[in-house]
């Protein structure tokens, strides 16, 4: 009857009153424990972020590998490795919010609940332990009311008693007990309506009491309680909306750091790598020109054809003698020291003609650089000479004098050095092919007795030394000099180098340069030195004739127990 009068109120009961509370606990630990699952996730979060970074930061550019990110497909990795760590922020973005709106916020609002919960059950405590206060008054009303009454009956009976008593003689001994049990009987019939009267007030107070307290009083605090309950389970469904939101939040962001990473990818242009290889190693060399066909059936004198790789133009070639002389190679073995140790010559002559063109231009755009800066801040300081000189208070003209005497010494020996790569650069472009002149084609080695042979007095005129650089001849007779050094008898006397392999010569070739070996087609060699990556292979025919043939003239099988088998064509 009572919970049909409260409507849709929680039960009013002691019993659940306790229950009450306990349920608002275990709501209240529900929101500390999503909080806490937030708190968990955005720690996940930034550890993931911080992950990210790190392996974003260990796999950017070093210094001494920036030369690789010109190929499209190293640029493509770096911007991966920067659209990573874009992509690192946004979980950074993505652990501030949950922090901010979620984390902090729900803190915050459990602190709240805890106290607005505390007040509810403690108004609810007092009104219950005022109802218990009401409700052990009326009891002590009623017991002494009771008590009074059963009092007032026993005087009255032994007043009654007394004045019927016929055995008492003395006529003023019966006056007076009689008229002091009358007074006692009418006391206590005072005192009981008395108690009547004090029990039928706390009787009507109580009933009022227990009327407010569970119609009013109660239903009103249970109705707080259910409205605290509601706000926190609403609550607790914003913070969930909030925690899917902030991922939503960053998502556009997200997927412009996987577009770029897309279209790095889609940048990349195989083609435009692979000339970027062939422009960074090609060498400038001539190929060599198409071999004549000589006729043994005939009793005639062998020659050597003038698209061959020979240095006489026209003239046959003089017989190699047959004595057996050690070949000198201190100068290639001297150029092999220097680039083992990274300082090779200064004119880079060690390079391919095409290489050592690109390194001089890079030199002398180098000094450009310099000799600008210095002609800048010359060009400062004669400014500040003349403020010096029409302001002398702001300073001595002669002060700068120095500096600028510096600065004129640094341009003038700066200009000599970009003067003397200027030369080296004039000298090999001089040498290099024309570009406008198609490739001569090595396909056609073999022509007919009738065709009629190319010339190629280019290829005569210009052979390649084993070093990359170039030897222009002037006349048939010009040869190459090579400076004489004590270096001659250090390697003169040094131990045979041991056999790696073998090969076999697919052309013709006529070593004139020292340190070079002539070998003829077909011939097959001793492999004692394999290509280091500079275009020559060093081989031996015996034990005392050994030298550096180009390793495009050659078609080598090394050791499998060595390196491997590996072909050069």
């Amino acid at each position: 009857m009572v919970e049909a009068k409260m409507g849709a109120c929680w039960s009013i009961t002691k019993d659940q009153f306790e229950n009450l509370e306990k349920h608002t606990q275990w709501g209240i630990e529900v929101v500390e424990k999503y909080n806490k699952f937030v708190k968990e996730r955005s720690e996940i979060e930034i550890s993931y972020a911080k992950q990210i970074r790190n392996l974003s930061k260990k796999y950017q550019p070093k210094k001494n590998s920036e030369d690789e990110y010109k190929y499209t497909s190293c640029r493509a990795f770096l911007t991966t490795l920067n659209e990573m760590n874009d992509y690192a922020g946004q979980h950074e973005v993505i652990a501030e919010n949950l922090s901010l709106q979620i984390i902090s916020e729900l803190s915050r609002y459990t602190q709240e609940l805890k106290q607005e919960r505390k007040s509810h059950f403690n108004d609810g405590r007092k009104a219950q332990q005022h109802i218990e206060n009401s409700w052990k008054q009326l009891e002590q009303s009623k017991r002494r009311f009771e008590r009074d009454c059963k009092e007032a009956e026993r005087a009255q009976q032994y007043f009654e008693r007394m004045d019927a008593d016929i055995n008492v003689t003395k006529a003023d001994v019966e006056k007076r007990c009689s008229h002091k049990a009358r007074q006692q009987a009418q006391l206590r019939h005072q005192m009981a309506a008395d108690s009547k009267a004090e029990y039928s007030s706390f009787f009507q107070s109580f009933n009022q009491e227990q009327n407010e307290h569970y119609y009013t009083l109660i239903p009103h605090i249970f109705q707080k309680i259910q409205e605290m309950e509601e706000r926190r389970i609403e609550r607790l469904g914003e913070s969930m909306k909030t925690f899917a939101e902030v991922d939503r939040q960053v998502i556009p962001i997200v997927g412009k750091c996987l577009d770029g990473m897309t279209k790095a990818a889609e940048s990349i242009e195989p083609k435009s790598d692979s000339q970027l290889v062939i422009e960074a190693y090609k060498s400038g060399f001539e190929p060599p020109g198409d071999v004549e066909f000589e006729d043994y059936s005939q009793p005639m004198t062998r020659t050597v054809s003038e698209s061959s790789l020979s240095n006489s133009r026209g003239d046959s070639k003089p017989e190699k003698s047959s004595s057996k002389s050690k070949v000198k190679l201190w100068p290639f073995k001297k150029n092999k020291l220097s680039l083992k140790l990274g300082s090779g010559p200064e004119d880079f002559s060690h390079l391919p003609p095409e290489q050592r063109r690109k390194k001089l231009q890079q030199k002398i755009d180098d000094f450009n650089k310099d000799i600008q800066k210095e002609m800048d801040q010359r060009d400062a300081l004669t400014k500040m000479k003349d403020v010096y000189i029409k302001n002398p208070q702001m300073g001595d003209p002669n002060s700068v004098d120095p500096r600028l005497a510096e600065i004129g010494q640094n341009i003038e020996k700066l200009q000599f050095e970009s003067q003397k790569f200027e030369g080296w650069l004039a000298e090999v472009e001089g040498r290099l092919p024309v570009k406008s002149e198609p490739p001569r084609q090595q396909s056609a080695l073999y022509e007919t007795q009738n065709s009629t042979p190319v010339n190629n007095n280019c290829a005569q005129d210009r052979e390649s030394s084993p070093d990359g650089s170039y030897t222009e001849e002037q006349s048939s007779e010009s040869q190459i000099k090579v400076p004489t050094t004590d270096f001659d008898d250090e390697f003169d006397d040094e131990e045979p180098l041991p056999t790696i392999g073998n090969c076999k010569a697919l052309y013709p070739f006529d070593g004139h340069n020292e340190g070079t070996l002539s070998v003829t087609e077909g011939e097959t060699l001793y492999v004692i030195e394999e290509d280091k990556g500079d275009g020559w292979t060093r081989v031996r025919r015996n034990e005392d004739e050994e030298g550096y043939v180009p390793s495009s003239y050659l078609e080598v099988f090394l050791d499998k127990n060595g390196k491997g088998a590996m072909t050069y064509i």
